[in-house]
C-alpha cells in the first residue's frame, strides 16, 4: 500500500489490497461499497466505495482515487479507477479461485488445485490448463470448462474495464461480450448506437452516454436517427403500433435536445427506401385514419409492426374468404339433435347466446367470443370442443400464458399449450409453423385473447391452414396486451368483418359470487360491495406505507391462516404500479422476507438490489427465444428450485413444468413475483388475490385495471387501501385508444385482399 493520505486529504492516492467482501453493488451503474484487506494484519479491513465495476471477491486490486470520511461510516477510499493484480501467494490464489470468480471452481476445488500446483497455479491455468486433470476429482470435461471460463472472464474483464468510464453495469458488459466477442470494444467505440438495437438491457440512453464518451457529436445524424427509433420502440413498449408523425417529432426533439429541422431531415432519411433493394427502410410512413375515425394522420411505424399489421389483416381476410372448410359437416348439421347430444354429454343446456356462439365457431372460419366473468365463456368453449371432437376434428387449444393454457386444458379435458409452444418458436423468434408449414388443425381455439399482442397474433394466424376454423376467446374489457397492439378490440371494432358473440347474462350460480358480482359492478362504473361478502373483503387504510405493510400481513399470514392457503402458490399480490411503498417492487422485498427468509445454511445470490433464494417465486421479464425448449417469455412465472454458487447457475421450475437454468449473469431477466403489477398478471388466475389500492398510484387508477385485477381471482379478493382510491379507479375510464390501424385495415375492403 502506498501514498495513504489523511482522511480529509483530496489529493489523488493509490491503494492496493485484496477485495474481501462486497457490501453493496448497484448492477445498473457499477457503484460498489466493499471491504478490502490491505495486508496490515489484525483483520483490519478498509471500506472502499465507487467504480468497482466487475471486481470480484478475492482479487488483488490497485485502486486510484481519494481518501475521505463518511459521517456515519468513518474513513473510506473513493475509487475512481482500478486494475486487477493477480495474487502471488498460495493463500491469496486459493481465496481468489474459491471466490466463485471462475465457473466450475468453488472453495473445495480451489483448495485441491492450489495444494497440487502451489504458487504456479494461475500460470498453469493460463498456459497449460490440460494439466488440471492431475488434480484429484478433475476430469477432462471439468478441466475444459474451467479453462473456457478463465478465458471468458479475462476477455470480459477487458471489456468491463473499458466500459467502466461510462458506468455500464457488469451484467450488460457481460452481455456485450457475449454478443460481439472479441469485436466488443471496436463496436462500442465505433458503432455505439448498435448496442441499443442488439443488446437487451441497453436502451438508447445508455448507448447515448457511451456514444458521447467516445466522441460522437450531439447533433450527429446517426444519433438523431437512433433517437427517433428509440422513441418509437418506447411507444411500442406502451402498446402503440405507430406514432403520429407530429407527436414523434416532438418526442424526439425533447429527448435529443436538438433542432426540430434536424429531426425532420433525419426522419425523412430513415423513411426513404435504401438504395440497396434488399434492405428495409428504418421506419415506414403511411396515412391512416385518426383516433375514432378522425382526421387522417401520418403514422410512423417501426418496420416489424407495419409488416405485422398488414400481414395479420391480410391473413384474417384470407381465412374468412377461403372456399375450403375443414369442418364441413357443421354446414348441414341437425342442430337440435347435436345440442341434445351435447346436453347429455355436459349435463347442462346452453343459453341462447351461448348456442349462437357454438354455431358461429363451428360454421364461420374466424370468430370471436367475448364476455365477462360468470357469463359462461368456459362452458361455451367446452361445448364447441366437444362437438368438434365428436366429428373427429383435429382441435388445437392455446393461450398466451402457461397458467391460462393449463386452465383451458382442465375445462375442456383436452391438451392445451401456450401459443409459443404451439408454434414452436425458435431462437430469433421465427416459428416452426407458418403459412408455408401450417398447423395440422381443423379448429384452433385461443383463450385469453385480450393478451395477444400484434406480433404474436400475426405469427399465430399465419400458421392456421386455409379451411380451418379459428376462434378467439377473451374479455375485451380487460387491460389490453402488454406488447404493442389492441388485437381483440380491433377484431370487435365497428366495420370489422369478423363475426362475434358477446355473452352478457350472468348465470345464477355466478351471481352468488362476490368476485363475479363486484367485477361486473366495477365494469359498470359502480363501487364494489364489500359488506357481508364471504369472498370479497376490504381492509380500509388511507396511509400508503401502512397499506403496503398490511398487504404483506394479509397475503403472507392472515389469508393462509384463515383459509388454509399456501402463501406462495395460492395467494398473489397484484399492485397497480411497480414503484412506491405499496408498489410491486417494495412489496416483493417484504413478502420475500416473510415467506422465503434467508437462512445461514442455504446459499443465495445477490444480484443488483435483489437476493435470489431457493423457494423464491420469480417471473421472466423479457422474451428470450434462446432459453428452454421453445423460449421463455415475458410473464412466465416459476419457483427457484436450485442454486449452485460454484457453477454460478440457478434453476427455475416454470408454470409449464419446465426446468430452465439461468447463469448468474442472466439474473437481470428475472424478478421476484410474490407481488406483480396488474398488467403482468394478465392471463393468469389465482385462488386468492390481494390488491393494494392507494392514492399514491393515482395516475394508474383506471376501471379496466381494477376490473382485470379482480377477475384474476378464482375464489377470493381482498382490497387493501383507501375508499377514495377505489372510487377513483371505478370512475376513471381508460384514457384513449392505443395507436393501431388494424381495425381500419380489416374494415377496408380494398386493402389486403
Amino acid at each position: 500500500m502506498s501514498n495513504q493520505a489523511g482522511t480529509g486529504d483530496r489529493r489523488p492516492a493509490v491503494l492496493e489490497g485484496v477485495l474481501e467482501r462486497i457490501t453493496y453493488a448497484n448492477e445498473e451503474n457499477g457503484y460498489t461499497v466493499a471491504r478490502v484487506d490491505t495486508g496490515r494484519g489484525a483483520g483490519d479491513l478498509l471500506t472502499v466505495v465507487g467504480a468497482l465495476l466487475g471486481a470480484q471477491v478475492g482479487e488483488s486490486l490497485r485502486m486510484e482515487g481519494r481518501w475521505g470520511s463518511h459521517p456515519q461510516y468513518g474513513k473510506q477510499f473513493t475509487v475512481e479507477n482500478y486494475t486487477t493484480v493477480l495474487p502471488a501467494t498460495v493463500q491469496g490464489i486459493r481465496r481468489y479461485l474459491g471466490s466463485g470468480l471462475v465457473k466450475g471452481i468453488g472453495p473445495v476445488f480451489a483448495d485441491r488445485i492450489t495444494q497440487h500446483f502451489g504458487v504456479d497455479t494461475l500460470t498453469i491455468i493460463e498456459e497449460e490448463p490440460k494439466r488440471l486433470v492431475e488434480v484429484p476429482g478433475l476430469g477432462p470435461k471439468r478441466t475444459k470448462k474451467i479453462a473456457d471460463a478463465w478465458e471468458e472472464q479475462k476477455a470480459i474483464k477487458e471489456v468491463m474495464l473499458f466500459l467502466q468510464s461510462v458506468e455500464v453495469s457488469t451484467s450488460i458488459a457481460v452481455r456485450i461480450y457475449k454478443k460481439y466477442g472479441d469485436a466488443s470494444i471496436s463496436v462500442v467505440k465505433n458503432q455505439p448506437y448498435r448496442l441499443a438495437a442488439d443488446v437487451w438491457g441497453i436502451g438508447f440512453l445508455t448507448a447515448d452516454r457511451i456514444a458521447q464518451s467516445v466522441g460522437i457529436p450531439h447533433d450527429s445524424p446517426e444519433r438523431v436517427k437512433a433517437g427517433l427509433q428509440y422513441a418509437l420502440s418506447q411507444s411500442a413498449d406502451q402498446g402503440h403500433c405507430f406514432l403520429p408523425e407530429e407527436r414523434l417529432i416532438a418526442d424526439a426533439v425533447k429527448l435529443l435536445q436538438v433542432d426540430t429541422g434536424l429531426v425532420i431531415e433525419c426522419l425523412a432519411e430513415l423513411a426513404a427506401p435504401p438504395p440497396d433493394d434488399g434492405e428495409d427502410p428504418g421506419v415506414v410512413r403511411e396515412t391512416v385514419p385518426g383516433p375514432d375515425g378522425g382526421e387522417p394522420v401520418t403514422a410512423v411505424y417501426l418496420v416489424p409492426f407495419h409488416r405485422a399489421e398488414l400481414s395479420l389483416s391480410a391473413q384474417l381476410k384470407r381465412l374468412l374468404r377461403t372456399g375450403d372448410d375443414r369442418l364441413p359437416s357443421f354446414r348441414q348439421v341437425a342442430w337440435d339433435k347435436a345440442l341434445t347430444w351435447l346436453k347429455a354429454r355436459t349435463g347442462a343446456d346452453l343459453a341462447p347466446e351461448q348456442e349462437a356462439a357454438v354455431r358461429l365457431a363451428l360454421t364461420e372460419k374466424v370468430a370471436v367470443l367475448t364476455g365477462g366473468p360468470g357469463c359462461g365463456k368456459s362452458f361455451t368453449v367446452r361445448s364447441i370442443v366437444e362437438l368438434a371432437r365428436a366429428k373427429k376434428a383435429k382441435v388445437l387449444l392455446a393461450a398466451p400464458t402457461g397458467r391460462a393454457a393449463k386452465r383451458l386444458a382442465e375445462l375442456t379435458g383436452a391438451e392445451a399449450s401456450t401459443v409459443h409452444r404451439l408454434l414452436e418458436l425458435k431462437p430469433g423468434g421465427d416459428a416452426a409453423y407458418d403459412r408455408d408449414r401450417p398447423l395440422d388443425a381443423d379448429l384452433v381455439v385461443v383463450d385469453e385473447a385480450s393478451m395477444l399482442d400484434l406480433l404474436l397474433a400475426n405469427k399465430l394466424v399465419k400458421a392456421v391452414p386455409p379451411g380451418a376454423h379459428l376462434l378467439f376467446v377473451g374479455d375485451v374489457d380487460q387491460l389490453p396486451s402488454v406488447g404493442a397492439g389492441e388485437v381483440l378490440r380491433d377484431l370487435l371494432a365497428d366495420g370489422s368483418p369478423i363475426p362475434a358473440v358477446r355473452l352478457t347474462r350472468v348465470f345464477r350460480q355466478a351471481q352468488q359470487s362476490g368476485v363475479v358480482t363486484n367485477a361486473h359492478r366495477i365494469n359498470a362504473g359502480q363501487h364494489p360491495v364489500t359488506d357481508g361478502m364471504k369472498d370479497f373483503f376490504l381492509f380500509v387504510e388511507d396511509d400508503t406505507e401502512e397499506t403496503g405493510r398490511l398487504t404483506v400481513d394479509v397475503a403472507a399470514r392472515r389469508l393462509p391462516a384463515r383459509f388454509g392457503l399456501d402463501p406462495r402458490r395460492d395467494v398473489q399480490v397484484l399492485a397497480p404500479m411497480h414503484r412506491g411503498p405499496a408498489g410491486a417492487g417494495t412489496l416483493n422485498g417484504l413478502l420475500q422476507q416473510a415467506i422465503t427468509p434467508g437462512r445461514p445454511d442455504l446459499p443465495e445470490k445477490r444480484f443488483g438490489g435483489r437476493v435470489f433464494r431457493v423457494g423464491d417465486k420469480v417471473t421472466q421479464i423479457r422474451n428470450n427465444y434462446e432459453k428452454g425448449a421453445n423460449g421463455v417469455f415475458n410473464g412466465t412465472v416459476g419457483v427457484v428450485t436450485s442454486l449452485d454458487p460454484v457453477d454460478q447457475r440457478l434453476t427455475v421450475l416454470t408454470d409449464e413444468d419446465e426446468e430452465v437454468p439461468y447463469e448468474f449473469d442472466e439474473l437481470d431477466e428475472l424478478a421476484h413475483a410474490y407481488a406483480v403489477t396488474i398488467h403482468r398478471s394478465q392471463g393468469s388466475e389465482y385462488p386468492a388475490v390481494v390488491i393494494p389500492v392507494t392514492t399514491g398510484a393515482w395516475m394508474m387508477l383506471q376501471r379496466n385495471l381494477l376490473y382485470t385485477a379482480v377477475t384474476r381471482a378464482k375464489k377470493l379478493v381482498v382490497l387493501v387501501g383507501s375508499r377514495k382510491a377505489i372510487g377513483q379507479a371505478v370512475r376513471t375510464v381508460s384514457a384513449g385508444r392505443r395507436c393501431t390501424a388494424l381495425d381500419f385495415r380489416l374494415a377496408d375492403p380494398l386493402r389486403n385482399k
